[in-house]
Formats: structure tokens, C-alpha cells, sequence
């Protein structure tokens, strides 16, 4: 949160990360992003072998790690076991609901991200378990575990409308995971102005206390853990598990009246009152446009607008002439360009490979930009798209095209020959370039007789 945010809405800034396993993770970067991208290169393989959804499976996922899950009535929730040697178990109980187990061990999962996650037995915590700074380690957990079973390109929240705590039930019904896992995702991807929490009824004096709150990128704002709700506050209402609560109420005195939608949940255990998680928007809220991919019927090869330009594609890790689709366009373009590239890959063969990018002039002031994101080529029982590679391609693609002012052109990338889902590719976009406010433009080839021999589709234009 900023500096600026904090003072408009009267919340004081996050308290600095000094869990020992979150910073082990962070390796002096941002925990955060950490998690999400070791939480996303274990997903990623898991449905480049075949793991699909909705729902995800975090028990094929498991199997898929070779991290065996027994069922365990005398554990609360879950818990990880190193059996040695970076080896571990996960332990659940069976009597949750499915929803719960589910999210349960996902956040067991994303334990064994963490690299010290052998050095003690790993449990989801209740509340009253938690020692002065393991909030921060369960927050990443749970982070991690809404990646897992709502991986990119899952679903998008809705564009139209105000988030609700009804739309909310329902995505958490189609994915059948917990409701915290739904608002975690909604908080990262929503374009509208909200922030989602959860919180839990004081035992002894009856205040309801914020667990954690995750806001969207328009309103980067929400309240700390251990912040205080208001006495008459909406969420006294949800007194069991299932009931909704709607009002607007203000939580900081001065700083004008929210929207705050809320549902009652699973209790700790040994707690009489569930906990309530929701949703909060101010009363003027709105759906903030900060850069969306813009899609047009044309040709990628004559990228449109003004001002300096960088064309993306995707290209394999045994590529050393480009092959078919919109590669050979190219080629046939710009062949300096293919010899370039060649060049490079026979001369520089430990920077070619997978996550690497070679950026060429083709005529100023455009470029072209080869991702390497995809392995080997020809026929395969599964796609040959490596998303992993993708998303580090991409953000190499962002930093050179912020510092060229430039912006990006493509067909849809790696959804050829590559295999790979549109969805989880332009989310992966949207990470990386739109939300930092570089233009995007993707081109669909025109549909009709006339373009018939360059293809019927814009996967065509994808192909290397």
C-alpha cells in the first residue's frame, strides 16, 4: 500500500515481512511474488502433463509431485510431514467439507514450497496456534493454495457489475473451493476498486478481528492484520455458517462509508462463532481501465499505431530456422533477421533456452522479439507450450519495451503448434505487460475467402 493510500483511508502501512520461512522463500525480493511463482512452475507442469479443471485437483497435483496425502481424523485440518531427504507427506482430515479439504491441501502444498518447510512438522493453523508472526506464512499459503486451485486463465471476475458475495458463492460452488480461495483470486485480477478479508469473533471480548486482506491493483487499499471491525459492523450478523450479511458502514471514522458483503464460514476449532470473509467497495466504486489487450483482425507482421513497436512470437528450444505459420512469415519479411537468430543459437548455446528472448531490429523503429517458450516441435500427446517460460519470456519483453516506449504486437502466442490455452497465455499478458501499462495489441487473421489460404484461424499465426 502507499504511502498516500494509507493517509487517505486512515490504514497504517503493512508491517514488514520478518517471518524466517517467508524470507527464506523471498531471498531478499518480494515473498509474495515468490510464492505465486513457485505455486505457478508447479501448476504450470502439472497441466503441460495433462492436469485440467475446473475444478483442480490438488490431489492429482499432490500425486503429480509425488507428494503422497493419507486422510487423518486426529489432525485439525492438514499438516505436512518431511519423511527426509526433501521428501514429504500430507496428512488431512476427511471429515471437512469437500471445499475445505480441498483448499487444506493446496495450502499444504504451497508449505513444501518453502525451503525450510523440512526443519518442522508444517500444520494449517488456527488462530489461537499462531505465534506473533506466522500470519505471514499462513497469508502465503494461503495465496499459494488460491494459484493452485484457481490456476491463470481459470476465470476472470465479472466486468460489468460490482463484485458480490453472491457472484462469489457461485465461483466457489463451479470450482468447488473455499470461499477464501475465490476472494484471493478476485482480489488479484479484479479491475474494479475492492478489497477482500477475513476475519474472526474474538473469544473473549467479542470483537471481530481481520485475519488478513488482499486488495485489487484499482484500489490498493486494506486494512492490517489484527484490525479492529466496528462493534455494530455488518459482520455480527453472520452468526452461522452460510449466512450472508449486506450494508454500508464506515470502518474509519472520517474516511466516508464502504460497501461490505460477507459470508459466515467454518469456525477455528473449539471456537463457537464461524469466521466471516467478504467483500468491501467503496459506495462510488468502479471498474478502473488500466490497460486491457487490444484485439484486432489483421496481420501481425504490419503492427499498427505510431511510436516505436516490438513484435512478439514464440519459437521452440530445437528451432534453428523457423518453421511454418506466422515464423515463416516473418522469415520471408525480415530474413536478417532469421539469421540473426541463427546466429544466436549457434553461437550462444547457453543463453539458448527455454525463458530466454533475442530482440532484433527489423526496421526502425520496430523489433522483433523471439521467445523461447515452447519445446521441440512436431506431434506430441501433450502441448508443447512451457508457461513457465512464457510468463519469464514476457516480463523480459515488459522491461525492454518500458525502456524503449514501445509498444507490443502479436498473434496469439504459443496456441499453434505449441498447444498451449489462450486463456492462461493472455492472463499471463496481462500480468506482465498491461498492468504495466503497455499498449498490447493481438491480431486475428480476417475471416473469408480472400485470407483462406493463409488459414482458417489465428492459430495459424502462432505456429514457429
Amino acid at each position: 500500500m502507499s504511502t498516500a493510500a494509507a493517509r487517505r483511508f486512515g490504514v497504517q502501512k503493512p508491517i514488514p515481512w520478518t517471518n524466517e520461512s517467508v524470507l527464506a522463500i523471498a531471498s531478499g525480493g518480494d515473498p509474495l511474488g515468490a510464492v505465486v511463482l513457485r505455486a505457478r512452475q508447479s501448476v504450470f507442469r502439472a497441466i503441460e502433463a495433462g492436469w485440467s479443471g475446473p475444478p483442480y485437483d490438488p490431489f492429482a497435483l499432490a500425486e503429480f509431485l509425488r507428494i503422497p496425502v493419507e486422510p487423518r481424523q486426529d489432525v485439525i485440518d492438514a499438516r505436512t510431514i518431511c519423511t527426509g531427504e526433501g521428501k514429504f507427506r500430507i496428512e488431512f482430515n476427511p471429515d471437512r467439507s469437500p471445499a475445505r479439504i480441498n483448499f487444506s491441501v493446496a495450502h499444504e502444498i504451497a508449505h513444501t514450497l518453502f525451503p525450510d518447510c523440512g526443519e518442522a512438522i508444517r500444520n494449517r493453523y488456527t488462530h489461537a496456534e499462531m505465534k506473533a508472526n506466522d500470519w505471514e506464512l499462513e497469508l502465503l499459503c494461503n495465496v499459494a493454495a488460491a494459484e493452485i486451485l484457481m490456476p491463470p486463465g481459470s476465470f476472470r471476475p465479472p466486468e460489468d457489475g460490482a463484485i458480490s458475495i453472491d457472484a462469489i458463492i457461485e465461483l466457489q460452488r463451479r470450482f468447488l473451493v473455499s470461499t477464501e480461495a475465490v476472494l484471493l483470486r478476485i482480489a488479484k485480477l479484479a479491475d474494479q476498486e475492492c478489497f477482500v478479508f477475513a476475519s474472526h469473533r474474538h473469544e473473549r471480548d467479542g470483537s471481530y478481528r481481520i485475519d488478513y486482506a488482499a486488495a485489487s491493483r484499482a484500489w490498493p487499499v486494506a486494512p492490517w492484520t489484527g484490525f479492529r471491525l466496528p462493534k455494530d459492523s455488518v459482520v455480527t450478523e453472520c452468526v452461522a455458517i452460510g449466512y450472508t450479511a449486506k450494508r454500508n458502514e464506515e470502518w474509519v471514522p472520517g474516511r466516508g462509508r464502504w460497501r461490505v458483503e460477507c459470508l459466515g464460514i467454518a469456525p477455528f476449532p473449539e471456537h463457537t462463532y464461524p469466521r466471516v470473509v467478504g467483500v468491501v467497495r467503496p459506495m462510488n466504486a468502479s471498474t478502473v481501465h488500466l490497460g486491457k489487450i487490444q484485439y484486432l483482425r489483421g496481420d501481425a507482421t504490419a503492427p499498427r499505431g505510431d511510436g516505436s513497436k516490438i513484435i512478439v512470437q514464440v519459437v521452440n528450444d530445437k528451432a534453428i530456422v523457423w518453421g511454418r505459420g506466422f515464423a515463416a512469415a516473418v522469415r520471408k519479411r525480415w530474413p536478417h533477421a532469421q539469421k540473426d537468430f541463427t546466429q544466436w543459437v549457434l553461437t550462444s548455446h547457453s543463453e539458448f533456452r527455454a525463458g530466454q528472448v533475442r530482440i532484433v531490429t527489423l526496421e526502425t523503429p520496430l523489433e522483433l522479439a523471439s521467445l523461447v517458450a515452447q519445446h521441440g516441435y512436431g506431434p506430441s500427446l501433450f502441448p508443447r507450450i512451457q508457461y513457465s517460460a512464457l510468463e519469464e519470456c514476457l516480463a523480459k519483453v515488459a522491461a525492454h519495451a518500458k525502456q524503449a516506449n514501445a509498444s507490443v504486437h502479436m498473434p496469439r502466442i504459443g496456441c499453434g503448434e505449441a498447444g498451449g490455452s489462450w486463456g492462461i497465455v493472455s492472463e499471463l499478458i496481462d500480468e506482465t505487460l498491461c498492468r504495466n501499462n503497455i499498449p498490447v495489441t493481438v491480431y486475428d487473421l480476417p475471416v473469408g475467402p480472400r485470407h483462406s489460404s493463409r488459414g482458417r484461424s489465428n492459430d495459424s499465426l502462432s505456429k514457429n
